[in-house]
């Protein structure tokens, strides 16, 4: 891997510049399309959870319909950490991280001073919107008279992450995630609301298979040719004016167990901070003395991770521009790790279980695909 993290490039080719791009095509005022998306005035924006630039590359054969995308396509960056909190966010607000605040798996909640959980939404705050107040893409949308939808698990509608990072439009609730037809039906409705439409629709069953199995199993790859079916599904499905787009929101690594340290229980790491936050590939520590704890943690993991204070990482571009109101939340150390290691905590005895991982700043948990299904497009 390289020895230095990728850094996003805000503004140009991440998770937070791809619903602006879009946008621009259909016709709101104040953005541009830096992607260099194709026209149309029906999208449909299809997030495969765990779908990395490269796993795909690794793994064509099992999606013939996605890689006959891959000729030509282009190559999105995820948000820091590359975890799905923060990348849905990045993805529906159009927002870098710093902007938003919603800083991963677990992070702190300044007001009560606890780790809060943004995908369960467990300890975080009752008033989401006071919480991430700036309006999201699909609100904006939705004003300037496009016809918005979401289409995902009836258990996410009102849900915390999806009030923070998506609100706005219409959502339409799957009764059965692997019911084909429901899926195919609801999208294809949503495709054709309105003179102009846009339609966000979530798939989580291929990151769940790579955290229990590792995303170099046979079961990450039968996982994958479902989802591949599910696409090609799609674009049977759908009018030929309506350009599907398909992206993830991450990569992701198979971390051994033998390469999982503990943080309280390794010599050097256990000491100095309060609260531990983050996930296994992107901790976040809250501490008093972050310039010393850094030193500790850098000095004990080597060259197995990046380690900054949170000060280093904002001033690095790691979050884009930082609102001030958003960076007690970022943890005073941030510890992104290299190669195929992480560092658990006993404070989440679940995470011990996790064989495929993410939140780094890694080219296999950074990058990934960007597929326009578009047939005036098509040769």
């Amino acid at each position: 891997m390289n020895t230095l993290p990728l850094v996003p490039r805000y503004g140009q080719d991440t998770l937070a510049d791809l619903v602006p791009s879009v946008a621009h095509h259909l016709g709101l005022d104040g953005f541009a399309d830096s992607i260099e998306l194709p026209h149309a005035e029906r999208y449909v924006l299809v997030l495969i959870d765990g779908l990395g630039q490269q796993l795909l590359q690794g793994a064509a054969a099992h999606a013939p319909h996605l890689a006959s995308l891959l000729p030509g396509s282009a190559t999105l960056m995820a948000c820091v950490p590359s975890s799905t909190s923060c990348s849905l966010t990045s993805l529906g607000t159009g927002l870098v991280p710093g902007q938003h605040g919603i800083f991963g798996y677990t992070f702190r909640e300044p007001h009560a001073d606890r780790v809060m959980n943004a995908l369960t939404w467990h300890n975080g705050p009752d008033d989401v919107l006071a919480f991430q107040p700036r309006r999201t893409m699909f609100e904006l949308a939705e004003r300037a008279g496009v016809a918005v939808s979401s289409v995902a698990p009836a258990r996410f509608e009102g849900s915390g992450l999806t009030l923070a990072g998506l609100r706005g439009g219409h959502f339409a609730s799957l009764r059965s995630e692997g019911s084909l037809s429901e899926r195919v039906s609801k999208v294809t409705r949503c495709a054709r609301r309105g003179e102009k439409s846009f339609v966000y629709v979530y798939e989580r069953q291929l990151d769940h298979t790579g955290h229990s199995a590792g995303c170099n199993s046979y079961a990450w790859q039968g996982a994958l040719a479902e989802v591949d079916e599910r696409v090609a599904a799609l674009r049977d499905a759908l009018d030929d004016d309506v350009c599907i787009l398909v992206t993830g929101d991450h990569g992701m690594v198979d971390v051994p167990w033998e390469n999982q340290i503990v943080a309280e229980y390794e010599p050097g790491l256990s000491e100095g901070w309060r609260m531990i936050g983050g996930e296994g590939r992107f901790r976040q520590l809250y501490t008093d003395h972050p310039v010393e704890v850094a030193a500790r943690w850098s000095e004990v993991l080597g060259d197995k991770a990046w380690v900054l204070t949170g000060d280093e990482a904002v001033g690095a571009g790691w979050f884009g521009a930082m609102d001030e109101r958003c960076r007690p939340r970022l943890g005073d150390v941030v510890v992104a790790m290299r190669d195929n290691w992480a560092v658990m905590t006993a404070d989440q005895p679940g995470e011990m279980s996790l064989v495929g991982q993410h939140g780094s700043l890694t080219r296999e948990e950074m990058l990934v695909p960007l597929l326009v299904d578009h047939p005036p497009s098509r040769n």
